[in-house]
């Protein structure tokens, strides 16, 4: 399930950074302070991170789990800072969207492939943690579908899959504890469990002391 969910996402976000032209790497994203371009380069080192992960076996017991690893993901202002600026200045000397779109298709389609060679209850080192294929992929595709919403937040251009999004909803309630407000579709419930959108005094009403919570991960 996992691996169509990371194909499915990888596929619709290799085809909108493909055809995004220059000038639209200079537009804003959704990620304050980065650039479409940026967020580009980032999403080119989060592909790569899956497929080293891939090929990297671990030892067992799993220490964290498609819903735990996002938990765990809290970043401090200042780290998001450097991550920021490291960033933007390795993005600034590749050369922009033409390179950098090509390396990007060229990673995650080898990361699919890797993906499918290896079996979904393996085992696999990646930033510390041991973690099962599965688990793995569902974190690339949630990072990569609310990313895609990221890309596209100032940009007339298609949207993540669905099925990404319903992904990303399941992993959210899951760190919530239990279900976001019905009238939130799957697109809202990313912008907002994240951050990337604020939360209304209708939706603050309808999640009473769990509001305090958000954003779920950043």
């Amino acid at each position: 399930m996992s691996l169509e969910l990371l194909r499915s996402a990888y596929g619709d976000l290799s085809a909108l950074v493909g055809g995004l032209t220059p000038e639209e790497g200079d537009r804003p994203s959704g990620c304050a302070g980065w650039a479409v371009l940026d967020l580009t380069q980032h999403l080119l080192d989060d592909a790569h991170r899956g497929l080293v992960a891939l090929a990297t076996p671990a030892g067992g017991p799993a220490t964290t789990d498609a819903v735990a690893y996002w938990r765990s993901w809290q970043p401090s202002p200042e780290d998001d800072d450097s991550t920021a600026w490291r960033t933007r200045v390795r993005a600034s000397v590749t050369g922009g969207l033409p390179h950098l779109a090509p390396l990007y298709a060229e990673t995650v389609a080898a990361a699919c492939v890797a993906a499918g060679r290896v079996g979904p209850g393996e085992l696999v080192a990646t930033q510390g943690w041991v973690v099962r294929v599965d688990d793995l992929l569902s974190t690339l595709a949630v990072e990569a579908v609310v990313h895609h919403l990221d890309l596209v937040a100032h940009l007339d251009r298609p949207g993540p899959p669905a099925d990404g999004l319903a992904e990303v909803r399941r992993v959210l309630e899951a760190l919530l504890g239990g279900p976001l407000p019905d009238g939130w579709d799957d697109a809202t419930a990313a912008r907002r469990g994240t951050g990337r959108e604020p939360l209304t005094d209708a939706d603050r009403t309808a999640l009473g002391e769990a509001a305090g919570r958000f954003p779920l991960f950043g």
